[in-house]
């Protein structure tokens, strides 16, 4: 239940976020022009209402549309929540965007799934651009009449629920569940898909809703950072806390303060505490914010407070953080000395829980004995670039102490039937698990440096294994093609500047392009391989390639590096080496196989991420 809330949450979340900028904009018109505002000018204020009208849920539409049915899915989210604007003029549709977004995303998935290999030569545009029309069409109906009417009356229902704890002064054991939440990384699924949308009904009837008040306070959790700072017994814990301060209450990055409770769960006490006084007085004083502040900083949060209600505002702040500071205090004095290193570790992992990764060995299916398993399958999506790189590294390891196995790598939905271990990444078990039923499934994080990947081999090597003869080479060892006919000078970019992960793939997309490997539909199909599931490799390599289906676009085998020294973020990791990888066959797998060579000497490795000479790393992977 916990992994579906934090996956729904995590789902949520990637609607609103990329559009968060609209939001604040939203929120400082709010607060500046409205005749409560700073400075009140009735026709800036007139922007406002527009912007939540209109522009909000589209832009929450079409970004919901684009995470299930990409840029054809945005066009159709765009379209769709038309119809629930339309059919409910009275409710701001956030709600009913975060649903009709992704379903009309769904639909024209599926009808583009069900065309592939069956559109007749000539008719591509043509059927493309009707068929977003008239499916476009159909769900703007759909939103007019059914999810617009409905999504008004959850919303009114739930605006009655909440008006029913204010009223009853229940609303602060609302804290109960938020502060855990925030720990557990359940927030987004509490904030972005109840708070915000009730919030935003509300500020557009009152001004304000202190349902923006409710997770965002930056009061507990500093209360919490206080304490370790005084109080702690560990030096690092202690010598830390000052910073994680700074980066929490100004920076609003609240995640910083979850480890502290994690290394002692007791504390959690301290900030709920603190919330439940804070909301109080909030309700007292009648409360609210005209915007989402975002992120938690307390520049944001007294950014969107009214400017007649400032104090109180920061009042509330200032009693969250002494009720915290006082609880969490004698909490902290009688405890001892625990690992804040461990604490985060512990939360690195709830966090890849949540985003459905997984960090330890989780297997599903029979473990089977070291004696019995023959065959080991490395699965990705494409079987071109993750998993040839993972078969790869195994293989190596694994060579010395069991010749007699077999490790190769394939496309998830082409596992072989005498296939004894799959490993694949979390999000690709359920298809892998339909491809080879038999066999035990080792779910992983990344390929190159995932603790399962210890764990297996602990399992493979035990002594009951007696040395075989050497088998021959794996398919995926066969040299098709010289190394350095797949990598070309051409092909290497160094020192590149940091860019996103988007822009990354994008910048290798396009030079494959640019050198003949591709065709531009190979670009945009990287884009969503990496949607699917992510191409970071352990190790600060990443190598963005396309799905399945893009095969048909790959003109010939080819290999591009782009070199960012300062990282491109992966998620949570940054890759200082993006490969963009295009292949036929398997002739582009000589080249993993240097990779991984490179990847076993660390001095060779991190020079690969520094180095200003291409011929040098051209050099190393011939």
């Amino acid at each position: 239940m916990k992994a579906a809330a934090q996956k729904f949450g995590k789902f949520l979340s990637g609607m609103v976020m990329p559009n968060i900028g609209s939001f604040i904009a939203w929120g400082f018109i709010t607060a500046l022009f409205i005749e409560a505002g700073w400075l009140p000018n009735a026709q800036l204020a007139s922007i406002q209402s527009p912007i939540l009208t209109y522009l909000l849920p589209i832009l929450i539409a079409s970004q919901g549309g684009k995470m299930v049915g990409g840029d054809r899915g945005r066009v159709m989210g765009a379209i769709a929540i038309m119809g629930c604007i339309v059919g409910a003029p009275d409710t701001p549709m956030l709600m009913g965007a975060m649903a009709i977004g992704p379903l009309a995303g769904f639909v024209i998935k599926k009808f583009d799934e069900a065309m592939d290999g069956h559109m007749p030569a000539g008719f591509e545009m043509l059927i493309n651009n009707f068929s977003v029309g008239i499916f476009g069409m159909l769900m703007a109906i759909l939103g007019y009449y059914v999810i617009g009417p409905v999504m008004s009356a959850i919303l009114a229902v739930l605006s009655a629920g909440v008006e029913a704890l204010v009223n009853m002064s229940l609303l602060p054991l609302a804290a109960i569940f938020i502060e855990p939440a925030k720990v557990l990384f359940l927030n987004n699924a509490i904030n972005q898909g109840v708070f915000t949308p009730i919030g935003i009904t509300q500020a557009a009837e009152a001004g304000k809703s202190i349902m923006y008040m409710l997770e965002p306070n930056p009061g507990p959790g500093l209360g919490v950072l206080l304490a370790y700072m005084i109080f702690s017994k560990d030096k690092m814990t202690k010598d830390s806390a000052p910073g994680a301060i700074i980066i929490h209450f100004l920076g609003g990055i609240h995640e910083i303060y979850f480890p502290y409770i994690l290394m002692n769960p007791m504390v959690i006490v301290a900030p709920i505490a603190g919330n439940i006084c804070a909301i109080l007085f909030y309700i007292i004083t009648g409360c609210g914010l005209v915007g989402a502040p975002s992120p938690g900083s307390i520049i944001a949060f007294m950014a969107m407070s009214p400017r007649s209600q400032m104090l109180f505002t920061m009042l509330g702040v200032i009693i969250a953080t002494g009720v915290s500071f006082v609880i969490a205090s004698p909490i902290i004095k009688m405890s001892g000395a625990k690992s804040l290193e461990d604490a985060q570790g512990k939360m690195a992992s709830m966090k890849a829980e949540s985003k459905g990764v997984a960090t330890a060995a989780i297997t599903s299916g029979v473990k089977k004995a070291a004696s019995e398993v023959k065959k080991v399958v490395f699965a990705c999506d494409a079987g071109m670039g993750s998993s040839a790189m993972g078969a790869t590294k195994f293989r190596n390891r694994v060579k010395g102490a069991r010749p007699d196995l077999t490790v190769i790598n394939t496309s998830v939905d082409n596992i072989p039937a005498d296939c004894d271990i799959a490993v694949v990444q979390a999000t690709l078990v359920e298809r892998a698990m339909k491809s080879a039923p038999g066999a035990q499934m080792v779910t992983i994080g990344n390929f190159l440096a995932d603790p399962a990947l210890d764990a297996l081999y602990a399992q493979l090597t035990t002594t009951e294994v007696k040395a075989a003869a050497p088998q021959s080479p794996a398919p995926a060892q066969e040299t098709k093609k010289p190394a350095n006919k797949v990598l070309i000078r051409e092909g290497i970019r160094l020192n590149q500047k940091p860019v996103t992960k988007e822009e990354a793939i994008q910048a290798a997309g396009e030079l494959m392009c640019e050198l003949g490997y591709v065709g531009p539909a190979y670009v945009d199909a990287m884009q969503e391989r990496e949607k699917l599931v992510t191409t970071y490799m352990g190790m600060g390599i990443a190598i963005p390639h396309g799905t399945t289906q893009a095969k048909g676009t790959v003109k010939k085998t080819g290999i591009v590096c782009f070199q960012y020294p300062e990282g491109v973020p992966f998620g949570d990791e940054k890759a200082n080496l993006v490969f963009g990888i295009a292949g036929i066959g398997d002739e582009h797998l000589d080249l993993l196989a240097k990779i991984c060579e490179a990847l076993e000497d660390e001095e060779i490795l991190e020079k690969m991420k520094t180095t200003s000479d291409a011929d040098w790393i051209l050099k190393q992977l011939s």
